[in-house]
């Protein structure tokens, strides 16, 4: 594909997911995509059935789910890759599945890529990166990261927890 091309396609996704047209989005799909997003605690989503469940169930969480395309995308010279930035803003009002977390209402921006691998003219592979901990951050309205006594003592508890339990039960090779 050509930088053009691949521009178009990147538009007519961005657009049906803003419009909350997931056909239309999934049209933008190979049949076997595989989108891995630290949102999908359960793993990867592969196949466009798993894609439509995963962008449902995020969508029901955040109705006003925006996604906004940033400059510069970048597209490699073979044209079958390209890193996309962008910025969300979202307000998490309805449960997020399969997990269950309770709604926030609390409104959370965010900045990320997402690389693209693509094969015959549709999405084959999407890498979502981003910083959860922000993410974490606005949607609790809980600082984690920096001052003492926040949430960061909980999340260092809980490292704590594992990293005993790993010292335990791994077995390090001579």
């Amino acid at each position: 594909m050509n930088e053009v091309e691949i521009r178009a396609l990147i538009d007519g996704m961005v657009s049906a997911w803003n419009s909350r047209d997931v056909e239309r989005f999934l049209c933008h799909l190979a049949e076997e995509v595989v989108w891995d997003d630290p949102a999908m605690l359960d793993g990867p989503a592969v196949g466009r059935a798993a894609v439509r469940a995963f962008s449902e169930n995020l969508l029901r969480a955040f109705p006003d789910f925006a996604y906004q395309v940033r400059e510069p995308i970048c597209v490699a010279r073979s044209g079958t890759r390209c890193v996309v930035p962008w910025e969300i803003t979202a307000t998490h009002t309805g449960y997020l599945e399969p997990f269950g977390f309770a709604p926030t209402r609390q409104v959370i921006r965010m900045h990320g890529v997402d690389v693209l691998e693509l094969e015959g003219g549709k999405v084959a592979r999407i890498d979502t990166l981003f910083n959860v901990l922000p993410a974490m951050e606005q949607a609790l309205r809980m600082e984690i990261r920096s001052k003492r006594g926040s949430g960061r003592a909980l999340l260092v508890c809980l490292q704590r927890c594992r990293a005993w339990w790993l010292r335990r039960t791994t077995k390090v090779k001579p």
